[in-house]
């Protein structure tokens, strides 16, 4: 790997790593933003649901438009607007502020995230190298997640929540400075390529009304009016985007992409495994808080090992075993111990042990480390060079809309569990862990759908002899 290799890819990690941290900061901090906001607990959720609707909704269109107009550019401009929209959430005062902050923050985070797999495929060319990139990519997530949460501890308790998004700006400015002469530069195949404005307008929309309406499930219930009408505005509005993208002259998502059964099956695995383990990141914090009594910063340090473990994993293992046996056989041997944990956290008691019951758990998570950098390379084997922007975008679509529908559908679960169990006279840490207990059952099933999609879908691979490239998926 060259020097300027090096410095493309630390530019890449920087710019995903502040983007992985804003996510996972943000969990261990909401206690505290809703006291000082006054935040209603429905209004409190926002600060996350804002940053998931803009950042899903336009990686797709972010993606194309790297294509078209310069993946370059279209980071840079991406980690501009993150930024400058950092200091507006750092020095929010008011809810309004701060939720308008955050969907500013998933803007410019789908515009420099969705390019990034396009340019790391102009960057590495060799296989190996490609590998050995995937695994820092996967390490920086997990570094992410794990910086996220104790700093966010740390920041919290010691100053205030404030801070929490102020520590981007400094690697914002950093990476932008950088990045304008790292990267290379590239312009794009022009607007008459693909400019499909109403085929951007119908997907656009439709993600982003489709995840709005995930995420407001737990307020409003799955057979409710708004849900119902909602989620058919939405599912028409993207079935119309399919039927524009098979008639138009410059589709934004050409069809033909679908036909790689190894991209598709990746994309339906990425789905149901982000979907799993985003919801058990914030599902273990809320029960390390809510039942065992943590506070912001004991919580980030409980789950440190979880990151480690997953970090050092995808660092120093995944390349060497992907290319020895697969990404097909390293993807279903990190989805074993995926599975493993998650149904041991299905036994979760009242009075858990942090050594006997949640530390087997952060251990066996290690298995992310594999998953991610496998995911990764089967989800952008089949795009050529015009489309690996496109790709891109999918790519991280998918996995957007797999983690909201995840915390939506097992977040909503454990509540009305919990419920059931007040009214059945319950305790209130009793009738949490009940509500968790479910959730991470229902993870466990889609771990387990994974695991089959992988097995019968994906083709067996022996190498990383196909283009590949690598991308930091957010932390578990």
């Amino acid at each position: 790997m060259t020097k300027s290799q090096r410095t493309a890819l630390a530019v890449l990690s920087a710019a995903m790593l502040m983007t992985i941290l804003d996510g996972s900061i943000v969990t261990v901090a909401m206690p505290a933003i809703q006291e000082d906001l006054g935040f209603s607990p429905a209004g409190l959720s926002w600060t996350v649901n804002a940053y998931l609707i803009a950042f899903g909704g336009l990686l797709l269109l972010a993606g194309r438009l790297g294509d078209l107009i310069g993946r370059k550019t279209m980071f840079v401009t991406g980690t501009v607007v993150f930024t400058v929209a950092s200091v507006l959430a750092g020095v929010a005062s008011t809810p309004a502020v701060l939720v308008g902050a955050r969907f500013l923050q998933g803007v410019g985070s789908a515009i420099a995230a969705s390019v990034v797999l396009g340019i790391l495929v102009t960057i590495f060319i060799e296989p190996h190298q490609r590998a050995t990139a995937i695994g820092v990519f996967s390490f920086t997530g997990a570094a992410g997640a794990s910086i996220g949460q104790v700093l966010g501890g740390v920041l919290t308790d010691a100053l205030n929540w404030h801070w929490i998004f102020l520590i981007n700006v400094p690697i914002g400015a950093l990476t932008v400075l950088v990045a304008v002469r790292a990267l290379p530069a590239d312009r794009g195949l022009g607007w008459s390529a693909g400019a499909d404005v109403l085929g951007a307008a119908l997907v656009t929309v439709g993600l982003m009304l489709g995840i709005y309406t995930v995420v407001e499930v737990e307020r409003y219930g799955w057979v409710s009016a708004h849900t119902l009408g909602l989620g058919a505005l939405a599912a028409a509005l993207l079935a119309a985007f399919v039927l524009r993208q098979a008639t138009a002259a410059n589709p934004l998502l050409p069809l033909r992409i679908f036909r790689s059964r190894t991209v598709s099956g990746a994309n339906v695995v990425q789905m149901l495994t982000l979907a799993a383990m985003f919801a058990f990141q914030i599902i273990v914090a809320l029960y390390l808080q809510k039942v065992l009594g943590y506070n912001a910063l004991q919580t980030g340090l409980a789950m440190l090992p979880a990151a480690v473990a997953i970090g050092g994993v995808s660092l120093f293992a995944s390349a060497r075993l992907i290319t020895r046996f697969g990404e097909r056989a390293v993807l279903i041997a990190g989805l074993s111990l995926l599975l493993a944990g998650m149904s041991w956290l299905t036994r979760l008691p009242v009075d858990a042990g942090y050594l006997t019951d949640v530390l087997p758990v952060m251990v066996a998570v290690s298995g992310g480390g594999l998953v991610l950098p496998a995911l990764t390379a089967l989800g952008m084997s089949g795009a050529d060079a015009d489309d690996a922007g496109l790709a891109s975008g999918l790519f991280n679509t998918t996995q957007q809309v797999g983690m909201a529908i995840g915390v939506a559908v097992l977040s909503t679960l454990a509540a009305a569990r919990t419920g059931t169990e007040l009214v059945a006279g319950a305790s209130d840490a009793a009738a949490l862990t009940s509500g968790y207990r479910l959730a991470f059952t229902v993870a466990a099933g889609l771990l387990a759908a994974a695991m089959i999609v992988s097995v019968l879908v994906l083709r067996k691979r022996h190498t990383s002899e196909e283009a590949t490239a690598a991308q930091a998926v957010p932390a578990f």
